[in-house]
């Protein structure tokens, strides 16, 4: 029972790191219709960042957290005026091909300016704590607590802002959006901000687990493209059932399984579910 129940915890704190990745593949993706393949280069920009603002300029854990933040939707916004925005009116394939290349520059980029060698991320939550019988340690508390305050905030800002407002009523239609005098343009680089900061919170607050690399942003895209299409594209809820989902099922696996086969069990979980629901758990939006 007590190996059950720390597989559980573990698979919460996985399923806490998709939901952040994946909220943020949503959000743009029900505003834009864009499957966002870059995102990944922001999750992994936003753990390089957080890593060298407590390394080389010696601030504390959160304000390196709130740096990496600034920094990643700043360049998210570069991303979506220079690249994705020219490309609005073009074949759907050409942002695609755009997005892959930008990932293959921050990769090449990163690996240029900090090396390809795995780094620790030290942070004041590294201590052990056994709580109810399950060990575990302050960091993947920290991780679930930044994740729930995150989702919160998050609705909250979308239901009670007219920032917010804007960006569900461009989800919920485009053109009627535009008719009341919408500003698409200050919406789509909101939105991208917003998905930005969320990729560097999550790999902020899971890289003093996972340790900090080049090729980090890579597997957790994947499993975050597998937690939206599984919660329904463009589904706020759907990414924070399907990412929970995902954590406690992989989690699961690798300890009742294979250890080797928890990649794999993502991407069975994504054929069984969109046997039995082709859409998706929840295929309504935004909200």
């Amino acid at each position: 029972m007590e190996l059950l129940l720390q597989q559980l915890f573990n698979g919460l704190t996985l399923g806490s790191v998709y939901i952040l990745v994946a909220i943020g593949l949503t959000l743009v993706f029900g505003i834009l219709h864009v499957p966002n393949f870059a995102h990944g280069a922001l999750y992994l920009i936003g753990g390089y960042l957080t890593l060298m603002a407590m390394k080389g300029l010696g601030v504390h854990y959160f304000v390196a957290i709130i740096i990496s933040m600034i920094s990643v939707a700043l360049i998210a916004i570069l991303m979506e005026r220079l690249v994705f925005n020219p490309l609005r009116n073009a074949p759907a394939i050409h942002d695609k091909i755009a997005a892959i290349g930008m990932v293959l520059f921050f990769d090449a980029l990163v690996s240029l300016i900090w090396g390809n060698d795995y780094q620790r991320m030290i942070t004041p939550y590294g201590d052990s704590v056994t709580i109810f019988g399950i060990a575990t340690s302050y960091q993947r508390i920290l991780v679930i607590v930044v994740a729930v305050v995150v989702v919160i905030l998050l609705q909250l800002f979308l239901k009670k802002t007219m920032i917010g407002a804007s960006i569900i009523a461009m989800a919920q239609n485009r053109e009627g959006a535009f008719l009341v005098g919408i500003n698409a343009n200050a919406v789509a680089m909101m939105t991208f901000a917003i998905s930005g900061a969320l990729a560097a919170i999550a790999a902020s607050i899971s890289s003093p687990i996972n340790l900090v690399f080049p090729a980090m942003g890579h597997i957790v895209i994947l499993k975050a493209f597998v937690v939206v299409i599984i919660g329904g594209m463009g589904s706020v809820p759907g990414a924070i059932i399907g990412g929970l989902i995902l954590g406690i099922t992989e989690s699961l696996g690798a300890t009742y399984i294979s250890n080797d086969y928890k990649d794999m069990i993502a991407f069975l979980l994504l054929i069984i579910i969109m046997t039995v629901r082709p859409k998706g758990l929840f295929a309504k939006g935004v909200y």
